[in-house]
């Protein structure tokens, strides 16, 4: 075995060390911690937590080659630290000693410290020291924002008691996110699924009409994330019938389950987007701007009528106008990446269109803030407060990846590849303000563009202080 290094992370945290191991033991916290940049997949987990002895085995990629690692939980002292080793994986030694504690100033120190040693042959060579390094303090930078701003969100509404909270589409861009992180802020979330239910699931069928009405009960708040993916190729006239039956059908079908509960749930948090506005040039759009003209405009106006129901029975109805939600685990900004990374981005027509962008972790944000402001209910903007034209997108990834983006992808490609989906999804221009958030005092932790690519992306020079030895 090859030499040991030692590399060490350490953050201050907003809140005592209880309340991070706290958040740290709790379910979905690993997949919480995963950057958005890598390919990793839980294969089979035994026990829940950070107690000793509980194993999780994931299927991960080293650049192009898939890897199997397996990590055990070793030590636990609750409240102060614990420790994981690899028993399988690119390493000839790894292990990862989490530590907190309280600073006598308030809040606490979080270190994370890991003892390597690198593999030995051609492995070794790819993971060189340098290279090492550097994935190293990508990942934990990563790690210890999402942790500290995880914290401070859930701290706002400490004081509330924890929910029971039903998700549906939980394995979506946004589904899978917020899941975890509900659950490592002390949230029982219940997903709902198609097909056979697991444990603590609920089923639902909304094709054919049928929800588990009994399963519901108990709940406090639903977050319905279910629907169709909008840009998926050419609009058939198949296509956009199962774009409009997912979204208006599925969302009358759980509302009018809600209404038979004997205790409803007190909210409903429904996805929504911001097509409701249609293309309107260089007008400003706020949640009183009245609804536009398309396709996508037709379907989420009855997508959003789609929950008289649960109005009518009293339940506060949030509808998330939801922007192009940024993440490169998904969604567009993955679709985009390859090209930009290649050299070959650039503006989609003459990229004077504006697009009204949003973080992920913002639209989790805004969720979690909805789910306890009694104030916030109708319309809301899920969109950062700075649009930009689709030009500046292009040039600001570019320079984010170091990469040129000077690749135009004229309109008339765009009309003749994808059609009617592509003049309102990537020719459209909405230039849409998140007010009534921000009047109910929601503050983005993303609202620059920049910021948001180079935190999702990995390339953020801000982070913890790191040593090595």
């Amino acid at each position: 075995m090859g030499k040991s290094q030692l590399f060490e992370a350490r953050s201050q945290m907003p809140v005592d060390a209880e309340a991070v191991f706290a958040w740290h033991a709790r379910e979905g916290a690993f997949e919480r911690l995963q950057p958005p940049w890598e390919s990793v997949e839980v294969v089979e987990r035994q026990g829940e937590g950070v107690r000793e002895g509980v194993r999780v085995v994931v299927r991960v990629k080293v650049g192009p080659v898939p890897m199997r690692l397996v990590a055990r939980h070793t030590r636990c002292v609750p409240g102060s630290l614990f420790q994981d080793v690899q028993e399988e994986g690119p390493f000839s030694k790894w292990v990862h000693t989490h530590r907190m504690w309280d600073e006598a100033t308030g809040g606490t120190l979080l270190e994370d410290e890991v003892e390597y040693v690198l593999p030995v042959g051609a492995l070794g060579r790819v993971f060189g020291g340098g290279y090492t390094r550097q994935r190293l303090e990508r990942m934990f930078a990563y790690r210890h924002a999402v942790t500290r701003e995880d914290l401070k969100r859930h701290a706002a509404f400490a004081g509330q008691e924890p929910l029971t909270v039903a998700v549906s589409g939980a394995s979506g861009l946004v589904g899978s996110a917020l899941v975890p992180f509900l659950s490592t802020g002390g949230h029982r979330v219940r997903r709902l699924v198609r097909g056979q239910p697991g444990a603590g699931d609920i089923a639902w069928a909304p094709g054919q009409g049928e929800m588990d009405v009994p399963a519901l009960e108990g709940l406090d708040a639903v977050v319905h994330l279910a629907g169709a993916p909008i840009a998926e190729g050419r609009w058939t006239e198949e296509r956009k019938a199962l774009i409009r039956r997912s979204r208006v059908e599925g969302t009358r079908v759980l509302c009018e389950a809600l209404t038979k509960m004997s205790r409803p749930p007190k909210v409903l948090v429904c996805a929504s987007a911001m097509g409701f506005y249609g293309s309107r040039g260089d007008e400003v759009l706020t949640e009183a701007s009245a609804s536009g003209e398309g396709f996508l405009a037709d379907v989420t106006r009855e997508w959003e009528a789609a929950t008289a129901a649960a109005e009518q029975a009293g339940i506060r109805v949030v509808h998330l106008r939801l922007g192009v939600v940024l993440s490169a685990r998904g969604g567009a900004l993955a679709k985009m990446l390859p090209a930009f990374q290649a050299g070959g981005g650039g503006r989609i027509g003459d990229g004077q269109q504006w697009m009204s962008w949003v973080s992920l972790e913002d639209v989790l944000g805004l969720i979690h803030f909805a789910l306890f402001t009694p104030g916030l209910r109708g319309p809301v903007n899920a969109v950062a407060p700075q649009a930009v034209r689709q030009e500046e997108f292009a040039r600001t990834l570019g320079q984010v990846l170091s990469r040129p983006a000077v690749v135009p992808l004229p309109a008339s490609a765009v009309r003749a590849l994808f059609g009617e989906m592509g003049n309102e999804t990537l020719l459209g221009s909405a230039h849409v303000r998140p007010e009534a958030a921000e009047r109910q005092g929601f503050t983005f932790l993303h609202p620059s563009l920049e910021q948001t690519l180079r935190f999702t992306l990995g390339k953020t020079s801000e982070g913890p202080r790191f040593r090595y030895s």
